[in-house]
């Protein structure tokens, strides 16, 4: 179902994959937009068990799209150097497949929240307990169950890392 990368040499495993989710600060979510464009839209977000999290607005472009065609991708970008004197660039990125969905339960969706609040914000446990109560009524948080993940890195960087 989903293609198998060209340069398998550059293929990162399955741990780093999930490595660079676990601490990447802004990801790519690429959805089939209006009239069936792709749209892209980075997010901040959580990856937790499989599965990434991030949060928006009750209404919205993403959540029409995601409404009309649950099918996603994602994209993070953990390394990215420029080499102007080899024409070339060093970097180490993934790309998630999976089915987007809004998440219903109030437990699962606090707990996300609270994720998200001690990955942007560590320390500020009690404001951002205030912010989740706050915003609660307007928010709403999506889940992506990621069924494909690979994760590429340039070839200069195999041998570094």
């Amino acid at each position: 179902m989903f293609r198998e990368m060209r340069r398998k040499k550059q293929l990162l495993s399955h741990t780093a994959a999930e490595e660079i989710l676990m601490k990447g600060l802004t990801g790519v979510l690429g959805v089939s937009g209006d009239d069936d464009y792709p749209y892209t839209v980075p997010v901040n977000f959580v990856y937790d068990n499989g599965t990434i999290y991030f949060h928006c607005a009750k209404s919205g472009h993403k959540l029409d799209a995601i409404r009309k065609n649950h099918k996603v991708s994602f994209c993070v970008i953990d390394k990215e150097q420029i080499v102007p004197e080899e024409f070339t660039a060093y970097f180490r990125s993934v790309i998630a497949f999976g089915k987007a969905m809004e998440v219903e339960e109030d437990d699962e969706k606090l707990k996300v929240m609270r994720l998200l609040n001690q990955k942007y914000s560590p320390g500020l446990d009690e404001a951002g307990e205030r912010e989740i109560q706050r915003e609660w009524k307007i928010l709403c948080v999506i889940k992506i169950q990621v069924e494909h993940l690979t994760g590429k890195e340039a070839i200069e960087l195999t041998s570094i890392s």
